[in-house]
């Protein structure tokens, strides 16, 4: 199901489809140098989710053979190649303390946050990689998660 598909379910209108968008997508202007490698916005951005509260870790995916001749898959969404192929888990995934409403009783939960690390000038230009991630963190916002596809700080 895609995310228009979702939203015509459950009455979510366009605007608020075109909202969110908005709200997963990188600024235009990175606030670093242009040429600033992937690994280099990787640690800025786990530094800031560290001193926001916030804890980040590398999502690793891959799949390969082992000594023994047994093949393995790691890493989240990546059970086969049929789905890693349409959905392609973050470089980072975390959890944030989020407080409750005082309806809910003030307790604190943990949501759900996921970040697909760019390099800094980074655009989207929906080849079918970046379909597949932005699939990714359209599902998890729709759970109630925090997602983005991002290029330098300013993202948590």
């Amino acid at each position: 199901m895609t995310l228009e598909q979702w939203a015509i379910r459950h009455h979510v209108g366009i605007d608020a489809l075109a909202e969110l968008r908005v709200m997963m997508t990188p600024p235009s202007d990175p606030p670093a140098p242009a040429g600033t490698s992937e690994a280099a916005i990787s640690n800025l951005v786990r530094l800031e989710a560290s001193r926001k509260g916030c804890r980040l870790w590398r999502n690793n995916i891959g799949a390969g053979y082992l000594q023994d001749g047994s093949f393995i898959r790691w890493g989240l969404a990546n059970d086969s190649a049929t789905i890693n192929a349409r959905l392609k888990s973050a470089d980072l995934i975390g959890i944030r303390p989020v407080l409750v409403e005082p309806r809910h009783l003030g307790s604190t939960i943990g949501q759900f946050v996921s970040r697909e690390i760019k390099a800094a000038g980074w655009k989207y230009r929906g080849t079918d990689r970046e379909v597949a991630q932005m699939r990714w963190a359209e599902m998890i916002v729709g759970f109630g998660g925090d997602a983005a596809i991002v290029n330098g700080e300013g993202t948590i």
